[in-house]
């Protein structure tokens, strides 16, 4: 038997790199594994990130993950927009009833990107701040409480 068999995880930030890579191995445990992130075949990412425009989607990590044994459920969610990260956590509650691991592997397309810090604004430090730390923040938020309630959990940034 897998040792996440069972195991319900949420990858955010799974479309390349390291968080396609987690999502990939939670999978080779066993888990479901949602797969979420700005690009899908549908929707490719148009934000001003510095992959917007790369080939890789959130449905080639699911595939990806069924591969390696698990589940991949792939989710388009734009982490910056609470809307999309409550309505992830909702839909993560509906169909699995139970949340046991948030890996949180984020990045944000602030138009700062590039510019040394010392030389930001107070606004371009705010723009990093939502684009870079406020969508792990928001995840956190939404994922914590089915963690609790179910009494279980482990949260990786």
């Amino acid at each position: 038997m897998k040792p996440l068999a069972g195991r319900v995880a949420v990858v955010a930030g799974a479309t390349r790199g390291a968080g396609r890579g987690i999502a990939r191995m939670l999978g080779e445990a066993g888990a479901t594994v949602y797969c979420t992130g700005r690009s899908s075949r549908s929707q490719p990412n148009t934000s001003g990130h510095h992959y917007a425009g790369r080939p890789e989607t959130i449905e080639e990590t699911a595939e990806l993950v069924e591969a390696a044994g698990g589940r991949g459920i792939p989710v388009r969610v734009d982490h910056t927009v609470e809307a999309e990260v409550a309505e992830l956590f909702e839909r993560v509650v509906r169909e699995q009833r139970r949340l046991d691991v948030l890996v949180n592997v984020l990045t944000g397309p602030p138009a700062t990107y590039g510019t040394p810090f010392l030389e930001q604004s107070v606004e371009q430090g705010r723009e990093m701040f939502d684009a870079w730390l406020w969508p792990h923040v928001a995840t956190c938020r939404h994922a914590a409480p089915l963690m609790v309630e179910g009494r279980s959990g482990l949260i990786v940034e």
